[in-house]
């Protein structure tokens, strides 16, 4: 079934099953439904200073999903609300290290390929998101690149560590293209140069106070069939969020 620019459609966002009995994936009562908002790419805009290659490389950064759809947060993670409870700062190999280097959902296998750990500010552009990021106190940003196993598919995730949920649920609405507050810039890997050029989704959900996203398209940015093809792909990215599910036990929840 094809779909069209403009057009809104509801799709449910599906959860795994738990790996272990620690790991729960949220969805209220099993059956939140997320609206997919279809909406355009915007105009890459260059920053000042001529024409060079670092302002052509900043403006190819500046992208944005098609379709973005954000899952509310769910009480199931109330123990991770509050960073004052979950001090300890991030590491990329706790991100993107063990199960998280390969990922994978029904017929969708993505290999991690590159990854990055950094400052909020450096990955982010649009004045008001910046402007938000650091009101609501983002102290990390976690980027990994994936690359399907049949090389068919590219996807990002992306992890934002805010002091707390009031934060964390302020920036998946900035995140909503249509909110015109920019978005983060995809982490750059070979075969991934234009990734987010084309048509890609993205699905957001803040989990305590990290807001994660799996960000995916078909390699090269071509439109899909239908959005199930990238929902699926999606849910493989997202099983790169093990970290929450750790630090929630370890604060006791």
């Amino acid at each position: 079934m094809g779909y069209g620019d403009g057009e809104e459609r509801q799709q449910p966002r599906r959860h795994r099953s738990s790996r272990g009995s620690n790991r729960n994936l949220l969805i209220i009562g099993g059956a939140v439904v997320a609206v997919l908002l279809v909406v355009a790419v915007v105009a890459v805009v260059a920053m000042g200073g001529g024409g060079g290659k670092k302002s052509q490389a900043v403006a190819a950064a500046r992208v944005l999903p098609k379709v973005y759809v954000n899952t509310p947060a769910n009480s199931l993670v109330n123990k991770l609300n509050q960073r004052s409870k979950d001090k300890r700062a991030l590491s990329q190999s706790e991100v993107f290290g063990g199960q998280a280097k390969s990922v994978k959902y029904a017929a969708y296998a993505f290999t991690l390929v590159d990854s990055s750990l950094s400052d909020c500010a450096s990955p982010a552009w649009g004045p008001e998101l910046k402007t938000d990021l650091q009101k609501y106190g983002c102290s990390q940003l976690a980027r990994g690149a994936y690359v399907s196993q049949d090389k068919k598919y590219v996807g990002q995730f992306i992890v934002l560590n805010m002091e707390q949920l009031q934060g964390a649920e302020q920036i998946v609405r900035d995140l909503d293209p249509n909110s015109g507050a920019g978005f983060v810039s995809p982490l750059t890997a070979k075969g991934m140069e234009n990734f987010g050029s084309g048509f890609s989704a993205a699905y957001s959900q803040s989990f305590g106070h990290y807001v994660v996203i799996s960000w995916v398209e078909r390699a090269g940015g071509g439109q899909p069939q239908t959005m199930n093809e990238l929902l699926d792909a999606s849910i493989a990215i997202e099983r790169a969020d093990d970290f929450v599910w750790e630090r929630l036990v370890l604060v006791g929840g």
